[in-house]
Protein backbone atom coordinates (compact mmCIF):
# COMPACT_ATOMS: atom_id res chain seq x y z
CA UNK A 1 0.00 0.00 0.00
CA UNK A 2 1.39 3.48 -0.65
CA UNK A 3 2.02 5.98 2.08
CA UNK A 4 2.64 9.41 1.68
CA UNK A 5 4.54 11.43 3.84
CA UNK A 6 4.98 15.47 3.42
CA UNK A 7 7.22 18.09 4.32
CA UNK A 8 7.78 21.99 4.19
CA UNK A 9 5.05 24.30 4.78
CA UNK A 10 5.99 27.08 7.79
CA UNK A 11 5.10 30.41 7.99
CA UNK A 12 5.65 32.72 5.18
CA UNK A 13 4.94 36.86 4.51
CA UNK A 14 2.26 37.24 1.65
CA UNK A 15 4.36 37.55 -1.57
CA UNK A 16 6.61 35.05 -0.17
CA UNK A 17 7.05 31.21 -1.71
CA UNK A 18 7.30 28.17 0.16
CA UNK A 19 7.77 24.64 -1.64
CA UNK A 20 5.90 21.52 -0.52
CA UNK A 21 6.69 17.71 -0.61
CA UNK A 22 5.02 14.76 -0.91
CA UNK A 23 7.31 11.17 -1.00
CA UNK A 24 5.07 8.21 -1.84
CA UNK A 25 6.48 4.59 -0.58
CA UNK A 26 4.89 1.66 -1.76
CA UNK A 27 4.19 0.18 -5.13
CA UNK A 28 1.43 2.61 -7.43
CA UNK A 29 -0.81 1.63 -9.44
CA UNK A 30 -0.20 1.68 -13.42
CA UNK A 31 -2.60 4.84 -13.44
CA UNK A 32 -3.19 7.02 -10.30
CA UNK A 33 -3.71 10.23 -9.49
CA UNK A 34 -1.79 12.33 -6.55
CA UNK A 35 -2.88 16.12 -5.55
CA UNK A 36 -2.57 18.34 -3.16
CA UNK A 37 -5.45 19.82 -1.06
CA UNK A 38 -5.99 22.04 1.79
CA UNK A 39 -8.59 23.12 4.49
CA UNK A 40 -8.91 26.39 6.54
CA UNK A 41 -10.60 26.18 10.09
CA UNK A 42 -13.94 26.40 9.30
CA UNK A 43 -13.91 25.46 5.59
CA UNK A 44 -14.36 22.28 3.65
CA UNK A 45 -11.20 20.69 2.13
CA UNK A 46 -10.83 22.38 -1.22
CA UNK A 47 -8.77 21.21 -4.12
CA UNK A 48 -5.25 23.14 -5.31
CA UNK A 49 -3.34 20.92 -7.87
CA UNK A 50 -2.97 17.92 -8.72
CA UNK A 51 -1.48 15.17 -11.56
CA UNK A 52 -2.10 11.51 -13.08
CA UNK A 53 -0.07 9.56 -14.33
CA UNK A 54 -0.80 6.26 -16.82
CA UNK A 55 1.71 3.98 -18.79
CA UNK A 56 0.30 5.25 -21.50
CA UNK A 57 -1.18 8.92 -21.18
CA UNK A 58 2.00 9.87 -18.83
CA UNK A 59 1.69 12.89 -16.68
CA UNK A 60 -1.04 15.48 -16.66
CA UNK A 61 -1.49 18.63 -14.57
CA UNK A 62 -3.81 20.51 -13.32
CA UNK A 63 -5.27 23.48 -11.09
CA UNK A 64 -7.67 25.43 -9.19
CA UNK A 65 -8.39 28.33 -10.58
CA UNK A 66 -6.94 29.99 -7.30
CA UNK A 67 -3.41 28.42 -7.78
CA UNK A 68 -3.23 28.95 -11.58
CA UNK A 69 -0.17 31.11 -12.19
CA UNK A 70 1.33 31.08 -8.69
CA UNK A 71 1.34 27.31 -8.06
CA UNK A 72 3.29 24.58 -9.75
CA UNK A 73 3.09 21.03 -9.32
CA UNK A 74 5.58 18.73 -10.51
CA UNK A 75 6.72 14.75 -10.47
CA UNK A 76 10.02 13.27 -9.55
CA UNK A 77 9.47 9.81 -10.77
CA UNK A 78 13.17 8.72 -9.54
CA UNK A 79 12.41 9.78 -6.05
CA UNK A 80 8.78 9.04 -6.54
CA UNK A 81 7.71 12.48 -5.03
CA UNK A 82 5.38 15.08 -5.84
CA UNK A 83 6.22 18.59 -5.37
CA UNK A 84 4.40 21.79 -4.79
CA UNK A 85 6.00 24.95 -5.12
CA UNK A 86 4.02 28.07 -4.01
CA UNK A 87 4.75 31.61 -4.94
CA UNK A 88 3.50 35.08 -4.63
CA UNK A 89 1.39 33.27 -1.35
CA UNK A 90 -1.43 35.19 -0.15
CA UNK A 91 -3.26 35.13 3.74
CA UNK A 92 -6.32 33.48 1.67
CA UNK A 93 -3.63 30.22 0.65
CA UNK A 94 -3.19 30.21 4.94
CA UNK A 95 -4.43 26.42 5.74
CA UNK A 96 -3.84 22.49 6.56
CA UNK A 97 -2.13 20.90 3.28
CA UNK A 98 -2.57 17.79 2.51
CA UNK A 99 -1.23 15.16 0.02
CA UNK A 100 -3.81 12.45 -1.49
CA UNK A 101 -3.39 9.78 -3.12
CA UNK A 102 -5.90 7.12 -5.52
CA UNK A 103 -5.58 4.81 -8.22
CA UNK A 104 -7.20 5.15 -11.47
CA UNK A 105 -7.93 8.94 -13.16
CA UNK A 106 -8.23 12.14 -11.92
CA UNK A 107 -10.52 13.80 -9.21
CA UNK A 108 -10.73 17.26 -7.89
CA UNK A 109 -13.24 15.87 -5.14
CA UNK A 110 -11.38 15.12 -2.06
CA UNK A 111 -13.78 12.33 -1.33
CA UNK A 112 -12.46 9.87 -4.03
CA UNK A 113 -9.07 9.88 -3.01
CA UNK A 114 -8.29 7.29 -0.49
CA UNK A 115 -4.41 7.92 0.91
CA UNK A 116 -4.02 11.08 3.15
CA UNK A 117 -0.77 12.47 4.23
CA UNK A 118 -0.30 13.70 7.82
CA UNK A 119 -1.10 17.49 6.31
CA UNK A 120 1.48 20.26 6.93
CA UNK A 121 0.49 23.56 8.12
CA UNK A 122 1.50 26.69 5.60
CA UNK A 123 0.59 29.97 7.26
CA UNK A 124 0.55 33.76 5.29
CA UNK A 125 1.20 36.88 7.24
CA UNK A 126 -0.30 39.89 6.17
Amino acid sequence: QVQLVESGGGLVQAGGSLRLSCAASGRTSSSYAMGWFRQAPGKEREFVAGLSWGSWSGTSLYYSDSAKGRFTISRDNAKNTMTLQMNNLKPEDTAVYYCAYKSGGFSRTHQLYDLWGQGTQVTVSS
